[in-house]
């Protein structure tokens, strides 16, 4: 019959064969860890400056006056938040047209305009796709400051 003390004994090693065994695992894991949070930091950092470059105006050549950047517009580009400072020269031409179209209404003593009449007033054809293409972009206008969007679904210019 074994003894009470070497029982113990044998468990007692067991126990820190498999306590030395957890704090090798728990130094990989360590190891894993730091790497993963260095990818994690990477990709975070990298989708950040994404959405930065998608809020700028893409493709454009951009000369730098007093801080602020320049740019031709360009087709299919992205549309920035207005922040009081931009001109509208930093739109595609698409979304310069609804503004105009705008102003133009407000100018004759219309100041809400309808995405259908939006879409009358650019030449457009009165077919559900015209009109819903104009709703977007004007919508897309609204979203980011640069015209109103009412209750009614219209759409008219920022009043000062």
């Amino acid at each position: 019959m074994a003894s009470v003390l070497g029982l113990l004994e044998a468990r007692e090693a067991a126990a820190r064969e498999a306590v030395e065994r957890a704090r090798e695992e728990a130094a990989r894991i360590t190891v894993v860890l730091e790497k993963a949070e260095r990818v994690l930091e990477r990709l975070v950092i990298a989708r950040e400056a994404v959405v930065e470059m998608l809020a700028e105006p893409a493709g454009r050549a951009r000369d730098v006056v007093e801080g602020t950047a320049v740019a031709a517009a360009v087709t299919g580009s992205p549309v920035p938040h207005q922040s009081g400072r931009l001109d509208r020269a930093v739109l595609a031409p698409e979304y310069q047209r609804v503004i105009s179209v705008l102003e133009t209404e407000a100018a004759a003593g219309r100041d809400k305009v309808r995405a259908k009449a939006l879409a009358a007033a650019l030449g457009l054809e009165a077919v559900p796709a015209k009109i819903e293409g104009v709703r977007s972009r004007a919508k897309r206008l609204a979203e980011r400051g640069w015209i109103t969007r009412h209750q009614s679904g219209e759409f008219s210019i920022l009043t000062a």
